[in-house]
């Protein structure tokens, strides 16, 4: 499946790095118009050198409950209705489950969660009017299976894969659909960087297919996700582990 995103205007979270960039790349590269939402106030510089035109970078702090109605409302305004919206802004601060501190565990939450939330209610919104709409969450392995030193990162992203069914209940009716991609260990360059040395090649030898997943990896997944071939598939998570959770 290589679906064409032509005249459809993607919004994505997380844009200027890691996952959500090269999920940005590769709707731009199939026809897509970006809307990326990112602290990093270059985002609108990097989404410049994106294939195609007419990107647009919008800075937020996705930890406001006001940031995602501004956030969509902006994209409204200067690009269009957005048809996808992909939740890709997340963090993992890891800590001993005794040890993750009251500020650590709401930022957590904040951020992977409330985050996601907020930006697929207000795209919610106008995709419920629009009467057309494709919703990915970025969940995790850590969403089914048990971690350790992840307490606060495997509750987020559990969270929001119940928060995924729901949405998917809500609205099948209307035209949208809402679904979550759950990575293991992705070799992003921050990933390459945590996971590096013999901590990173005992986790690969955990992993059925020797291997951690590529950031191309995941954005296909989305992009299926994202396209008209899917408009049957909502409220479900899918793994892209190498089997691990199989295991």
């Amino acid at each position: 499946m290589n679906p064409s995103f032509d005249r459809k205007i993607a919004v994505v979270t997380g844009a200027a790095s890691g996952i959500g960039y090269t999920v940005a790349h590769h709707f731009a590269e199939r026809g897509a118009r970006i809307v990326g939402i990112d602290l990093n106030d270059r985002v609108g510089e990097l989404l410049a050198d994106l294939p195609g035109s007419g990107h647009h970078g919008i800075v937020k702090n996705l930890t406001d409950p006001a940031a995602a109605t501004q956030a969509i409302a902006e994209a409204v305004e200067k690009v269009g209705v957005p048809h996808i919206l992909v939740n890709s802004a997340g963090l993992a601060l890891l800590d001993p489950a005794v040890d993750v501190t009251p500020d650590r565990w709401q930022l957590t939450l904040d951020v992977n969660l409330s985050g996601t939330f907020y930006m697929a209610q207000a795209a919610g919104r106008v995709m419920l009017e629009a009467g057309y709409g494709r919703i990915i969450n970025l969940a995790s392995q850590a969403a089914v299976i048990g971690l350790d030193q992840h307490a606060a990162y495997c509750a987020s992203k559990a969270a929001v894969v119940g928060l995924t069914h729901v949405l998917s209940l809500e609205w099948a009716r209307h035209g949208v659909t809402v679904n979550a991609v759950s990575p293991t260990v992705v070799e992003t360059p921050l990933g390459k960087a945590a996971w590096a040395g013999e901590k990173g090649e005992r986790a690969k030898s955990e992993i059925p297919v020797g291997r951690f997943a590529q950031p191309e990896e995941v954005a296909a997944l989305i992009a299926f996700l994202a396209g008209d071939d899917a408009a049957m598939i909502t409220g479900s998570n899918y793994l892209i582990d190498g089997g691990f959770t199989t295991v």
